[in-house]
């Protein structure tokens, strides 16, 4: 198959008429109607349609739409490939990750990378991991890290980290406590929609405990200030308790009966060409979230 046509192909697929894609690609329309029309005969299919308003795909045509997404993926991926082996790589690679866990990792994430590529601009962009997720399927970030995020067919996913739900207070905790017994507290927890707010409510919700909210806030740190002022106690990760600027002041009780994990998630575009400089930012992010996270999560 000749790429070149397949190409026009899918210009004119996409523009829905000879006339504009031929213009998009600076190609005269008779020449451009001779190019698709020796691929067809070369599939032996109809694969456009001519109507008044300009042209429509046709059921073979819609099947190699779908082929050439791939086939065009692939190629794409090949020409990174090569870009990779040039000895020093350039360019610009985009990570998202939730405040809380930017705090804690976002330094040894950048001094890593920088050490290894140091001629490429490593971003990061921090976010409710509701928001990061709509960001990765619009290609506005190449990875992120999220909690507990939905499936999606265009995003891979690999869960790295899952770590209990514990109850934060000012005053004194038993090691334990039960999630009924949680539901009778004052909390501070943070606003709908919130990945750790959904996780707690899937819980509470089907068991007839509605939460006592005292007030809502974005920030886990805001979230922890309160808590460390007595204003009212917030459930989190374990992990998270230790982004507050005094943490030894507050009492941990693992949430029990039944006991919550949230899942910290590297989510990846799957449109998005693999590369040495993401691949290797992929392993950098597991290695450093094991090393400050992983440990802290265990209780």
């Amino acid at each position: 198959m000749d790429l070149a046509r397949l190409s026009y192909f899918v210009a004119v697929a996409e523009a829905g008429s000879f006339s504009r894609a031929a213009a998009a690609l600076h190609l005269s329309q008779p020449a451009l109607s001779r190019q698709v029309q020796l691929l067809e005969s070369a599939l032996g299919q109809r694969l456009l349609e001519r109507t008044g308003r300009g042209v429509v795909v046709t059921d073979s045509g819609r099947a190699l739409l779908q082929h050439a997404v791939g086939i065009f993926a692939l190629a794409a991926h090949a020409e990174s490939d090569m870009q990779d082996r040039l000895r020093s790589p350039r360019g610009r690679i985009s990570i998202g990750l939730p405040p809380w866990v930017a705090r804690s990792i976002a330094a040894d994430l950048v001094q890593g990378f920088l050490q290894e590529y140091p001629d490429v601009t490593i971003s990061i962009e921090e976010n409710l991991s509701i928001s990061l997720r709509e960001w990765l399927i619009a290609g506005r970030v190449d990875m992120a890290l999220l909690f507990d995020p939905p499936h999606s067919p265009q995003i891979t996913t690999e869960t790295l980290l899952r770590e209990p739900l514990v109850l934060v207070s000012k005053g004194p905790l038993p090691a334990k406590v039960k999630l009924a017994a949680l539901a009778q507290r004052d909390l501070v927890m943070a606003r709908g929609p919130n990945a750790l707010r959904k996780l707690l409510e899937s819980y509470t919700v089907p068991r007839g405990l509605p939460l006592r909210l005292l007030a809502e806030v974005d920030s886990v740190h805001t979230v922890l200030s309160l808590v460390e002022r007595g204003m009212g106690d917030s459930v989190l990760p374990w992990s998270a308790t230790k982004s507050g600027a005094s943490p030894m002041t507050l009492s941990i009780a693992q949430v029990v009966a039944p006991v919550m994990r949230n899942r910290l998630v590297l989510s990846i575009p799957r449109a998005r060409p693999s590369s040495r400089v993401t691949r290797f930012a992929e392993q950098l992010l597991k290695r450093v979230v094991a090393e400050r996270l992983g440990q802290q999560s265990a209780i």
